[in-house]
């Protein structure tokens, strides 16, 4: 049977998922898109993703690639995925793909958001996609210890490879602003989001939710821009902030060659 090699692009809310990565007895993202493929093309189809986000954790563009015997249009297989796949997963689109694409070990970089929000009040229509803080931070303090990420760094202060013990990675761009908050049924709502954007070559296990739960303590005034940068070249994980919440982080985008 002739198989082709496909890409899609795919966008989800994680909330109710026990991360990307297929498991037995959980649901996962990677778990519902074979299921859906299956019931549309009638075979098992394996999907690789290209990032393997963790439990809770949203995409807006992660990228997918698997191969099937489809031979109908892309349009048409993915009208039928969406047909198929429950409500908070949505195929945004699907295209053939070179024979040597793989959507994780193609990829050149990927970029994730996390958002936050300081609120004494919770804001049940931002809390599914955004940590709340209760006190407010200083985004420029915040600002100035982020610009100690770009270049290749050994980021085992914040995070676990997924594999082997390599903990060297290159962070392109590290960076914070201050965004309006749209409800998605409100034209804006009355706070502000602050979103934290670092992309990179790869990451470690964790690493954005930990950065960013360490760049908070810099925001509040329990670290410095100095003692962050140290736990940066500590390579001590024990010294870094608490991981902030995974209902705030995003992938935003994958790029490849």
């Amino acid at each position: 049977m002739t198989t082709r090699n496909f890409r899609a692009t795919v966008e989800y809310d994680g909330t109710a998922y026990h991360g990307f990565q297929i498991q037995v007895c959980h649901p996962t993202i990677q778990g519902e898109l074979e299921r859906a493929l299956e019931r549309v093309t009638r075979e098992f189809v394996r999907v690789n993703g290209a990032g393997r986000t963790d439990a809770g954790v949203h995409a807006r563009g992660q990228v997918i690639s698997f191969r099937s015997s489809w031979s109908h249009d892309c349009s048409e297989l993915q009208r039928a995925m969406n047909a198929n796949l429950p409500g908070a997963i949505a195929v945004r689109e699907v295209a053939l793909a070179a024979e040597g694409f793989h959507a994780r070990f193609s990829a050149t970089s990927r970029s994730y958001i996390y958002r936050i929000y300081c609120s004494p009040v919770r804001s049940p229509l931002l809390d599914r996609f955004a940590h709340r803080l209760f006190q407010p931070v200083q985004i420029e303090a915040m600002e100035e210890a982020a610009e100690k990420l770009p270049g290749w760094h050994d980021l085992a202060a914040f995070g676990q490879p997924p594999s082997g013990e390599n903990t060297v990675r290159l962070v392109h761009r590290a960076t914070w602003r201050r965004v309006a908050a749209d409800s998605g049924c409100f034209d804006k709502m009355p706070t502000e989001l602050l979103q934290f954007e670092i992309e990179a070559n790869a990451f470690l296990r964790g690493m954005v939710r930990r950065v960013v739960g360490t760049l908070v303590l810099v925001g509040i005034g329990a670290l410095s821009v100095t003692e962050f940068n140290d736990i940066l070249l500590s390579r001590d994980i024990s010294r870094a902030g608490p991981p902030a919440p995974a209902c705030g982080l995003c992938l935003k985008s994958v790029r490849y060659e």
